[in-house]
C-alpha cells in the first residue's frame, strides 16, 4: 500500500504545472484570493480583497521585474503568487505577493513550490530581499513562510496600502 501512495504522489506533483499568469487566469485567480480572504474573515478594507489589481492580476504583472506564477494542475488553477516592487521599498527589496491557494489545495506543498519559484525569480534579477505582509488568521501561511527564511519585523516596509497586515517579514537572498 504504501509503494501505491509514494508513486501516486509523484504522479500526483508530476502534473502540477507552474507558469507565468495568462489574462484569462485574472477571473479565477481574483475568485481564489477573494474566497480564501472570506474563508478566514479577512474580507475587509486594508486588503488585497479591495485592490483594484485583484480582477487584472495579468495586467498588473507586466512591468519589469515583476511575475506572477499560476500552479494549476490538469487544467484547474490552484493557486498563485508575485514578485513585486511595491511602493517605498529599498530597490534592492522586493514584495511577495497575493500568494493566494484555493481550499481544496492547501498543505500539499503547492504554495511553497510556487514561493520557491518567486524567491528563484526574485534572486534571478538581482533582488537581495524578499519583503512581505500579512495577518495572525493566516498562521499556516506565516509558519510556511518562518521555513523558508522569512523573519518576523517591527514595522511595515514601503507603503503597499494594506493597512490592515499585522505581520511583516523578511528574507534576506544567501
Amino acid at each position: 500500500m504504501r509503494v501505491f501512495l509514494f508513486i501516486y504522489d509523484i504522479c500526483r506533483r508530476y502534473i502540477m504545472n507552474i507558469r507565468l499568469i495568462t489574462p484569462e487566469d485574472n477571473v479565477a485567480m481574483a475568485k481564489i484570493l477573494r474566497s480564501s480572504l472570506e474563508e478566514f474573515g479577512l474580507n475587509i478594507p486594508g486588503t488585497a480583497y479591495f485592490d483594484e489589481s485583484t480582477d487584472r492580476l495579468y495586467e498588473s504583472f507586466q512591468k519589469e521585474r515583476t511575475a506572477y506564477f499560476i500552479a494549476e494542475e490538469d487544467g484547474k488553477i490552484l493557486g498563485g503568487a508575485g514578485i513585486y516592487p511595491s511602493n517605498g521599498l529599498p530597490s534592492d527589496t522586493v514584495e511577495l505577493v497575493k500568494m493566494y491557494m484555493s481550499a481544496s489545495s492547501r498543505g500539499k506543498g503547492i504554495g511553497k513550490q510556487l514561493m520557491l519559484k518567486c524567491i528563484e525569480f526574485a534572486k534571478s534579477i538581482g533582488y537581495q530581499k524578499i519583503y512581505l505582509e500579512t495577518m495572525p488568521e493566516l498562521s499556516a501561511a506565516v509558519a510556511a513562510y518562518e521555513k523558508l527564511g522569512f523573519k518576523s519585523l517591527s514595522g511595515p516596509l514601503g507603503n503597499t496600502g494594506h493597512f490592515s497586515c499585522t505581520i511583516w517579514m523578511l528574507r534576506e537572498m544567501a
